[in-house]
């Protein structure tokens, strides 16, 4: 198969679908990779170091789109990018389609099959391409959030650890499951006053075996969630419907009553963000202030730390990549029901039952399309 690797176009996005590594591997089992040029140089790869895992480097987006059977990226392909597509192409990436109207349409229209890189399953019922991108942007969440505490950036000045005398920062992370696992770890080993909220006794219980009294954690009510964040210096939207929009949980009346200079992080954004207030920023204005509250609402909050990301990542998408390359995106999803999970858009159809109901398309079962 014929893969293309276009540089990502997304604002401050540095990340890139495959590594040199992953180029070879691709190579070794027969098929052909084109990359754009200066594609992995914000991850530090040169041209040269795909030319020397046996990749094609290539002058523009435009011959990647044209010439490719498979595209592989990191972000979902912007206007420009989902207009190149073509009926029988194979599209592997992040998609997030539920709060994306004019994407799913764009998809759509283009015939192309589609596969998601966060609604991927996996045996125990985990989501294993969105679990290295979510495990950076927990940790993210609190480094960019301790910023924004910041008098400078329109916090109310607090050190989120504090010191001797003083008391640390009161961090509610909403949602125990990956990025809030990641966000409590980064804020108890910074010296934060840490509450998890969650609506699962299963997981409540994990996150208490595994952090015992350093961090508090409480069943996810209504009244709870919104004591909590009025009381909350920081708090962190870590909340996954998987493939849906996010529930909005904070509604806008509540931020009026949260602290001056206190500051949210939804890193729910991606699918819509889980507070009313929230709107997709980007890392080169990543805040705006709503009553007082610090808003860091980035979509693509793992591409700030690029290599990180794109060495995390690869790790996790090679093994679906390489399936769809050595049998065919059909073939790899009827032998596999965790990549059929992934399959969102195919020929004009909206396969991913939960972005069909969000945006109100006819939904196809992808079962149905393997014969």
């Amino acid at each position: 198969m014929l893969i293309g690797v276009p540089k990502e176009i997304k604002n401050h996005e540095y990340r890139v679908g495959l590594t040199p590594s992953s180029v070879r591997e691709m190579c070794a089992h027969g098929h052909q990779v084109i990359v754009e040029t200066m594609a992995g140089d914000g991850i530090g790869c040169s041209d040269d170091d795909y030319i020397a895992a046996g990749g094609q480097v290539v002058g523009t987006a435009a011959e990647i789109f044209s010439r490719a059977e498979m595209i592989i990226k990191v972000k979902e392909p912007q206007a420009s990018e989902y207009a190149q597509l073509r009926e029988g192409q194979l599209l592997f990436t992040y998609l997030h389609l539920a709060p994306d109207a004019a994407q799913t349409e764009g998809l759509v229209k283009s015939g192309a099959t589609c596969i998601a890189y966060e609604t991927i399953t996996d045996k125990r019922g985990g989501l294993p391409l969105l679990a290295p991108m979510s495990e950076v942007a927990g940790r993210m969440s609190i480094q960019v959030g301790a910023t924004a505490l910041q008098k400078a950036n329109g916090g109310c000045g607090m050190l989120l650890g504090g010191v001797p005398g003083v008391a640390p920062a009161k961090v509610v992370v909403i949602g125990g499951g990956v990025v809030g696992t990641n966000a409590a770890r980064m804020a108890i080993g910074l010296g934060a006053d840490v509450t998890v909220l969650d609506r699962s006794l299963e997981r409540i219980a994990y996150l208490d075996d595994v952090f015992g009294p350093a961090m508090k954690t409480l069943f996810a009510t209504v009244d709870a969630t919104e004591k909590l964040v009025l009381e909350a210096d920081l708090v962190i939207g870590a909340v996954l419907v998987p493939g849906a929009a996010a529930p909005k949980l904070i509604k806008r009346e509540q931020l009026s009553a949260m602290k001056k200079g206190s500051v949210i992080v939804d890193v729910a954004i991606d699918q819509g963000g889980c507070f009313e207030t929230s709107k997709a920023t980007t890392h080169a204005d990543p805040t705006y202030i709503v009553d007082d509250v610090v808003h860091y609402c980035v979509a693509n909050m793992p591409g700030a730390v690029a290599r990180t990301s794109t060495f995390a990542l690869n790790h996790a998408t090679l093994p679906f990549a390489l399936a769809l390359a050595n049998k065919g995106w059909k073939q790899a999803c009827a032998d596999d029901a965790h990549l059929l999970a992934g399959l969102n858009v195919h020929a004009g159809k909206v396969t991913y039952k939960a972005v069909a109901d969000a945006l109100g398309y006819d939904y196809t079962d992808p079962k149905s399309l393997l014969g």
